[in-house]
C-alpha cells in the first residue's frame, strides 16, 4: 500500500525567484499524473491555513526557493528532522517563517507526517516584485521534478507521463506562461521603484 503523499509548492510568484516551489508544482501538474493517494498544491503563502492539508497525509514533499548560502541555481535536498531546521534557517521571507511554524504546530498536534522532503533551490534574485524567475533557477524546475519522482517512485507511488487536474493549483491567470507573457515592459511599470521616493542607495 502507497504512502499518502502532498506534493507542496510554497513561495510568491510575483517576487521574482520566490515563485521557484509554485512553478515547480505547477510545471509537475501539466506534465506528470498520479493516483489518488496524491495532491499536488500550490501552497503559495499561506502559513497556518494549510495544516489541515498536512494532516491527512504520510508524506509531504516540499518545493521552495531556500537560501541556503550556495551558488544561485544550486539544487539542495534535505529531508525529515533537518527539514524544520532548513526551513527557518535564513529567512528570505515571511512565507518562510510561516512554514516552520506550520510544521511545528503539526508535530506539537501529532499529526506531522513521517516523511518530510524539501526540494529547495538557491534563488539569484528576489527582490524584484513583478518579475520572473531568473534563467538560473527556473533551469532547475526540470531537474527538481525528476528529484521528486524518484523520491515519489521510491515511497511506492506510480508517477505516469500525463496531466493532473487540480483545483489546488494558482489561478490560470497567474500560471507561469500567462504571468511572463502579460507583464508590462519596465518602461511601462517600474519594478525596482522611483528614485525620487525610494532610492536605491538608501
Amino acid at each position: 500500500m502507497s504512502a499518502k503523499v502532498l506534493v507542496l509548492g510554497i513561495g510568491n510568484v510575483l517576487w521574482a525567484d520566490e515563485g521557484f516551489g509554485v512553478r515547480c508544482v505547477e510545471r509537475l501538474a501539466e506534465t506528470h499524473s498520479f493516483g489518488p493517494d496524491v495532491r499536488l498544491l500550490d501552497g503559495g503563502t499561506q502559513g497556518l491555513y494549510l495544516l489541515p492539508f498536512l494532516e491527512e497525509v504520510d508524506t509531504l514533499l516540499v518545493f521552495d526557493a531556500v537560501d541556503y548560502g550556495l551558488e544561485p541555481g544550486t539544487l539542495k535536498i534535505v529531508e525529515d528532522d533537518d527539514v524544520p531546521a532548513f526551513m527557518g534557517a535564513k529567512k528570505m521571507s515571511l512565507h518562510q517563517t510561516g512554514f516552520q511554524d506550520v510544521i511545528a504546530t503539526a508535530q506539537l498536534m501529532g499529526y506531522c507526517p513521517e516523511r518530510l522532503i524539501l526540494i529547495g533551490c538557491q534563488p539569484e534574485e528576489i527582490e524584484d516584485y513583478g518579475g520572473s524567475l531568473r534563467d538560473v533557477v527556473a533551469a532547475q524546475i526540470d531537474p527538481a521534478l525528476e528529484i521528486a519522482t524518484d523520491k515519489l517512485r521510491a515511497l511506492g507511488i506510480e508517477v505516469r507521463d500525463g496531466r493532473t487536474d487540480s483545483r489546488d493549483l494558482a489561478d490560470p491567470s497567474i500560471l507561469r506562461a500567462a504571468y511572463e507573457q502579460g507583464r508590462p515592459s519596465e518602461d511601462e511599470a517600474c519594478r525596482i521603484g522611483d528614485d525620487r521616493f525610494l532610492p536605491q542607495d538608501a
